[in-house]
C-alpha cells in the first residue's frame, strides 16, 4: 500500500489489516518530500523526530485498540506554517517571524495529533498568507506538481503542492479569500472552506480575522470530510467558534443530488473566465443535471464590488493583527538606538513587499477622516453580499461554479497586484458571507486542472460535501495524479 496514491479511506484500512504500519508510510513519505521538494519547494521545515514519536504512538494505538482509533491514525499529513506547532519553529513564511516557535500548539492541529495524525512538516506559503499564487514567501516559490513553471495558486500552495505531487494524503491550509479553494483547483486536488466559526481559530496566526478560516486538501471528497469532521466543533478558546453541534458529514456524503437545485450565478462566469474553464465547468453541471438536480441561473449583483470590499476589509484586519510584529516581544529584531528606530528597521527588514502593501492600505483604510468612506463603507456592502447570498439560497439548495476564473499561470506574469487580486474573484465572496464551500477536480486545460466550485448556505457543511461527492463519483478527474505522484507511484 503506497502513500504516494492512496486516499485515507484505502490506508486506514491497510493499517488495521497489517499490510502496512504508520512507520512504512511515514518513511515513505519523507523519502518522496526528499525527492520531490528540490524542485517544489512546497515544505519550510520537516518535522522528523516529531513524526517518528507520532508515528510510534499511533502503532501501539492500533495494536492495543484497533477498533478505536479514529480513521487517521499513523496517516501522514502536513501543516501550512501559519498553524502553531508547540516547539516548532513557524514562521508565516515571513523573515520577521525566523526561529518563532510557538508555546503552544493550534486547536484545529490538536484535534488531529490526538486523532493519531502523523506530521511531515510545515508547508510553504504566501507570506503571512497575503498572495494568490505562493510567490509572495520570504523563503522562494513553489512549484505546481503539474508543470513546476507555474504557480501552485495561493496562499497555501505548498499544502495544495504536497498533497497534489504525492507526498502526504491530506494537508491543513488557511482560507481568508480563496486560499484553499484556489490553490485546490490549481493543483488538481479537493479543497474545503468551512463555514466561518465551524473550525477554530485558536493557534491560526492571523491574517483577518474575520474571514480566515481553516480547512483541509484531500485526494477525494470523502478523505476531505474525514478530516473536517475531524476539526470541526466548538472551542472555547476562540470566541467567535460556533457553539451548535456539527453534522458528520459522512452520513449524508453518498445522498446524492437528485432533486437538488443547484443555483449557477451568471456573475460566476464572466468576461474573465477562461474559455477552456468555462467549458469544463459547464461539463460538469451537465454531469450534476444527468445525477437528477435541476439548474437555475440565479444572480448575485454585489459580486462586482465584492473584492473591492474585500480589499479594504483584509487589509484593514491586517494592518491591525500584524502592529504584534514590532520586535520586542518575538521573531527577529533589528537592534537599534531608539525604540522608534528598531520598530521601523524591524518591520522594514523583516515584511515582504505584499505585507507592507496591505498593511499600508490597512492603515490608510482605518485612519481618521477616512474610517467612515472606507471601512465602514465596506461593511456595510459586506452585509449586503451576505444577504444576496441569503436570498439565492431560498431558491436554490446550492451554488455551482468556477472556483478560478483560469488555470495555473506561469511564475512572474502577474507582477502586477490587481491582476493577482482578480484570481479570486469568485472565492472571496464566499468569505466576506462566511459559506462554507469546496473545490473539486472537474476537467483539465492543456493539461492543466480544473476546478468546480460548490457553495452552500451558513453550516450546511454537509450539503456542500454531498453535492462535491455525487459529481466526484460520476468523473474520474480526482483519479488523474500529476507527474510528481506519478514517478512516486
Amino acid at each position: 500500500m503506497s502513500s504516494t496514491a492512496s486516499t485515507i479511506t484505502e490506508l486506514a484500512a491497510a493499517l488495521r489489516d497489517g499490510s502496512t504500519t504508520p512507520r512504512a508510510l511515514l518513511d515513505e513519505a519523507l523519502a518522496h518530500l526528499e525527492r520531490s521538494d528540490k524542485q517544489l519547494n512546497a515544505y519550510l521545515s520537516v518535522t522528523r523526530e516529531l513524526a517518528i514519536q507520532q508515528a510510534d504512538t499511533a502503532a501501539r494505538a492500533l495494536a492495543e485498540h484497533p477498533e478505536r482509533a479514529s480513521p487517521l491514525c499513523g496517516i501522514p499529513m502536513a501543516l501550512k506554517d501559519v498553524l502553531c506547532v508547540e516547539g516548532v519553529e513557524t514562521t508565516a513564511a515571513s523573515k520577521i517571524l525566523n526561529g518563532f516557535k510557538p508555546p503552544y500548539t493550534g486547536t484545529a492541529v490538536q484535534r488531529l495529533f490526538d486523532a493519531g495524525a502523523v506530521c511531515v512538516g510545515k508547508t510553504n506559503c504566501d507570506e503571512f498568507a497575503m498572495g494568490s499564487s505562493t510567490e509572495n514567501s520570504a523563503f522562494g516559490s513553489v512549484g505546481n506538481p503539474w508543470d513546476v513553471e507555474r504557480v501552485p495558486g495561493g496562499s497555501s500552495g505548498g499544502s495544495a503542492a504536497t498533497v497534489a505531487a504525492g507526498t502526504v494524503p491530506y494537508s491543513l491550509g488557511s482560507d481568508t479569500g480563496g486560499s484553499i479553494r484556489q490553490p485546490a483547483a490549481l493543483t488538481g486536488v479537493v479543497g474545503f472552506k468551512p463555514t466561518y466559526g465551524r473550525v477554530s481559530r485558536y493557534g491560526l496566526i492571523a491574517f483577518a480575522s474575520s474571514l480566515d478560516q481553516i480547512g483541509p486538501f484531500t485526494r477525494t471528497v470523502e478523505d476531505c470530510a474525514t478530516v473536517y469532521a475531524a476539526i470541526a466543533g466548538h472551542d472555547p478558546r476562540d470566541s467567535t467558534c460556533d457553539p451548535r453541534a456539527v453534522d458528520d458529514p459522512l452520513l449524508t456524503l453518498r445522498k446524492g443530488v437528485e432533486g437538488m437545485r443547484l443555483g449557477i450565478p451568471r456573475e460566476y462566469l464572466g468576461e474573465g473566465t477562461e474559455p477552456g474553464v468555462r467549458a469544463a465547468v459547464e461539463a460538469a453541471f451537465a454531469v450534476l443535471e444527468a445525477q437528477g438536480a435541476t439548474l437555475h441561473e440565479v444572480s448575485l449583483p454585489s459580486t462586482d464590488v465584492a473584492l473591492s470590499v474585500y480589499y479594504v476589509i483584509a487589509p484593514a484586519e491586517c494592518s491591525s493583527n500584524l502592529a504584534r510584529y514590532d520586535g520586542v516581544r518575538f521573531g527577529n529584531r533589528v537592534e537599534r538606538q531608539s525604540l522608534t528606530d528598531m520598530y521601523q528597521q524591524t518591520r522594514g527588514a523583516g515584511f515582504g513587499a505584499e505585507v507592507k502593501r496591505r498593511v499600508m492600505l490597512g492603515t490608510y483604510a482605518l485612519s481618521s477622516g477616512y474610517y467612515d468612506a472606507y471601512y465602514r463603507q465596506a461593511q456595510k456592502v459586506r452585509t449586503l453580499v451576505g444577504q444576496e447570498f441569503d436570498s439565492v439560497f431560498q431558491e436554490v439548495d446550492a451554488i455551482v461554479s468556477p472556483t478560478s476564473p483560469s488555470v495555473a499561470f506561469p511564475m512572474g506574469s502577474r507582477s502586477d497586484p490587481l491582476s493577482m487580486y482578480l484570481c479570486d474573484v469568485v472565492t472571496l465572496p464566499a468569505n466576506l458571507a462566511g459559506i462554507p464551500g469546496i473545490s473539486v477536480p472537474c476537467g483539465f486545460v492543456d493539461g492543466l486542472p480544473v476546478g468546480l466550485q460548490v457553495l452552500a448556505p451558513r453550516f450546511a457543511d454537509a450539503r456542500v460535501f454531498q453535492v462535491a461527492h455525487a459529481y466526484e463519483q460520476a468523473t474520474a478527474w480526482h483519479s488523474s495524479r500529476s507527474p510528481f505522484a506519478t514517478e512516486a507511484a
